[in-house]
């Protein structure tokens, strides 16, 4: 792993008129860092658990083009922003593109390792291959809504360590590291929002987000369930025993989609902002771990 850069430290700054919620000593830090190129992830990578590490693999999968959408999302509303969100941008932006080359070295060991990603992916160029001719703003509150799925899962990853138990070392710490930049740029998404659709009627912000936070759960699940079960078919692992098993692993233990519904609930609730919760205490211990985590001074 190579050496972080610098910190970009973003001074505090205002949306559509008042000061967000967005800690003013938030520091989005850009960690450049690699994973698994000495020794790629193995085939159930996670506790020799096929659905564990089916489920994280069809996550991985999409990442590449989805991540390159959520930039492209977001700078399509850059023009005009406060100097602090412009910077966040910049940082998001950096995080991002770091995201994105991880994850396709990652879905490459997966691939080495025998399973089929090509129809994920193909499924995921096809779904981003219907927003181009939509307004750009209904592509930043999509990128808003999966913003918040990655900002909830990732605070789950942190928070409970049953996640990754068992994992091999490089693959856990990917994981962990991607979840730490998560939480820190959660909000860069919601403040470009609030300054594009700043002359909008809050209602009219409202509606438009939770209706497509309803659409984007809808596919979220279904997609990644399906793409779970395609992973584990490519294994020999089929029918109701297994659905059973990833029912058991999504809802109960360690439950993810279960334990992340409350954060969800409160994305529909009037005056919701990601920073409303502020999780910086994980990143802070998950980040102490890695050994060239901390500057010196």
């Amino acid at each position: 792993m190579t050496a972080m850069t610098p910190t970009i430290a973003l001074e505090r700054a205002a949306t559509s008129g008042k000061t967000a919620p967005t800690p003013s000593d938030l520091t989005i830090t850009i960690r450049d860092r690699r994973f698994g190129r000495n020794e790629p992830a193995g085939r159930w990578w996670l506790n020799n658990d096929p659905v564990a590490t089916a489920w994280h693999n069809a996550l991985s999968a999409t990442f590449p083009r989805g991540e390159a959408f959520f930039i492209e999302a977001v700078k399509a509303h850059r023009d005009g922003v406060p100097p602090k969100l412009e910077a966040e941008i910049r940082a998001f932006v950096r995080q991002e593109i770091n995201h994105t080359r991880e994850h396709v070295a990652f879905n490459r060991a997966a691939e080495n390792a025998g399973y089929d990603i090509a129809r994920i992916d193909k499924r995921v160029e096809e779904m981003l291959a219907l927003t181009k001719d939509r307004p750009v703003i209904l592509n930043l509150a999509a990128t808003m809504a999966l913003e918040h799925y990655t900002a909830m899962m990732a605070h789950e990853f942190l928070a409970n360590p049953a996640h990754f138990a068992g994992a091999e070392q490089e693959a856990a710490d990917m994981w962990r590291w991607h979840a730490i930049e998560e939480i820190e740029h959660k909000g860069v998404a919601y403040d470009t929002w609030l300054h594009a659709t700043r002359n909008w009627s809050r209602w009219k912000r409202w509606k438009v987000k939770s209706l497509m936070m309803v659409v984007v759960t809808k596919n979220f699940i279904t997609h990644r369930i399906e793409d779970t079960l395609d992973l584990l078919a490519q294994d020999g692992l089929t029918g109701a025993k297994w659905k059973w098993k990833l029912a058991a692993y999504l809802l109960w233990k360690p439950g993810v989609i279960r334990r992340i519904f409350p954060a969800w609930i409160s994305y529909f609730l009037p005056g919701f902002h990601p920073w409303q919760h502020d999780d910086r205490a994980l990143i802070g211990k998950a980040d102490s771990e890695f050994p060239d985590a901390v500057m010196p001074g």
